[in-house]
């Protein structure tokens, strides 16, 4: 079995801000393995299991490690239990498997084990000062003098004895506090710890096999304000695709908080995810992945539209229409896309729709643009809109037309149609193929 062990600074914090961020750092843990406990002021985890889904032991090491720093971990510790790993990370030793297990427990300040604590004056007075003497005294003498904690304590430790733990469950919704080490004045400056509470949020959704596709941070004002700047403020975070990216996220956080201006000191910080999708994940690949340069296209998008405004930064979205001037509408580009697919339609469609349809002369029964027009695929009949009213106008938006690729002697190809309902049939212009 392969255990370890994360402790958090000891401080002079009530147990209630203790509890709460050895909840947290439990809920960050679920990502790497269901089997996550809280005891004895510590956040212990099974990960036998997951060695190979993170790579190996190095790899999964330093991920723990790298994220439980940022989260206040100040000591982490591996063995093949809990109470050993514990007591390792106590003594400032983070790898158990260097010797043999007894070996490395018996050279331990004694107080390393938290069932030896009640007992470690009396222990000290018989000349006690490792948990080597405390297990080499006679067992029967043991028994009769100190509870039956002690002993079974020491079994579990040297590995003589099952353990028993009690798994934390994965929040069904998430709902972070954080309490900020100091007062905080400028928006900007509360990324660091809002990065802190997306870490958490990003290990919980791991565990989820989701991503967040719009989160809420809060913020409350210090106690000590003006009654006009109210009892704090929030800002709603949105992404285009569901996502757990740490950086990614905080990119986005941070470009809209350069925006927000502060009424007044924060001493609190609450995230709360608010849509939440599931992540259809990718196997690994056997073979050895190309290297990407840069940023995908929609993370980009998304820190153009943080920075200059939602409006600014469009993007076309197809839409269940076949009326060439209704199908394609722009909206802002880190909203989501419709996740319903669009029926492609019959004809290839033009790269560039004119505004409004060009009427063309006809010769012959054959229209003209820069030449006589040589009609190559069609006829694509669209019939519809009698239901999609116009109120400025007052008339319906009913278009009935049969629409043409044609071939231009000098233009190239062009998008035509033709009226059918008229008195006089007419053709018209309405695109460019590039």
């Amino acid at each position: 079995m392969l255990w370890s062990a994360l402790l958090l600074p000891s401080a002079d914090d009530t147990a209630s801000s203790t509890d709460a961020a050895l909840r947290a750092l439990a809920t960050w843990a679920l990502q790497f393995t269901p089997r996550v406990a809280v005891a004895d002021g510590a956040v212990l985890m099974e990960v036998e299991g997951s060695v190979r889904l993170f790579g190996g032991r190095r790899a999964l090491r330093d991920r723990v490690w790298g994220e439980g720093r940022e989260l206040g971990v100040s000591q982490l510790a591996w063995a093949s239990n809990s109470l050993a790993a514990l007591a390792l990370a106590r003594a400032g030793i983070e790898n158990g498997f260097r010797q043999p297990l007894p070996a490395l427990l018996d050279a331990l300040p004694m107080e390393c084990l938290s069932a030896v604590r009640p007992h470690r004056l009396t222990l000290a007075h018989i000349g006690c000062r490792t948990l080597g003497d405390v297990r080499r005294l006679p067992r029967g003498g043991m028994a009769r003098r100190f509870d039956k904690h002690l002993l079974a304590a020491l079994d579990q430790a040297y590995g003589l004895a099952p353990e028993v733990h009690q798994w934390v469950a994965l929040p069904e919704h998430f709902h972070e506090r954080l309490e900020l080490m100091f007062r905080v004045d400028d928006a900007p400056a509360l990324l660091f710890g809002a990065r802190r509470l997306l870490l958490v949020m990003s290990g919980w959704l791991a565990a989820r096999h989701s991503g967040v596709t719009a989160f809420t941070l809060h913020w409350a004002h210090d106690a000590m304000r003006s009654k006009a700047a109210g009892e704090g403020g929030e800002i709603t975070i949105r992404t285009a695709e569901p996502t757990r990216d740490v950086e990614h996220l905080c990119r986005l956080l941070a470009e809209h908080l350069a925006q927000v201006k502060l009424l007044a000191p924060v001493g609190d910080l609450v995230l709360h995810a608010q849509e939440v999708h599931r992540i259809k994940e990718r196997s690994a690949s056997l073979l050895p992945d190309a290297v990407h340069q840069g940023e995908t296209l929609h993370l980009v998008l998304e820190r153009l539209a943080a920075r200059l405004g939602p409006q600014r930064v469009l993007r076309p979205v197809l839409h269940e229409d076949h009326r060439q001037e209704w199908m394609c509408h722009w909206q802002p580009a880190p909203l989501p896309l419709p996740r319903k697919p669009v029926p492609a339609p019959d004809l290839p469609q033009p790269t560039f729709v004119l505004p409004t349809p060009l009427k063309l002369a006809v010769r012959g029964n054959r229209p003209i643009y820069q030449g006589e027009l040589q009609l190559l695929l069609g006829p694509q009949r669209v019939e519809g809109g009698w239901w999609d009213r116009d109120e400025a106008a007052g008339t319906t938006r009913l278009v009935v037309r049969d629409y043409w690729v044609a071939l231009s002697p000098q233009a190239g190809v062009l998008w035509v149609f033709q009226t059918r309902l008229d008195e006089s049939p007419a053709w018209f212009l309405h695109g460019h193929f590039a």
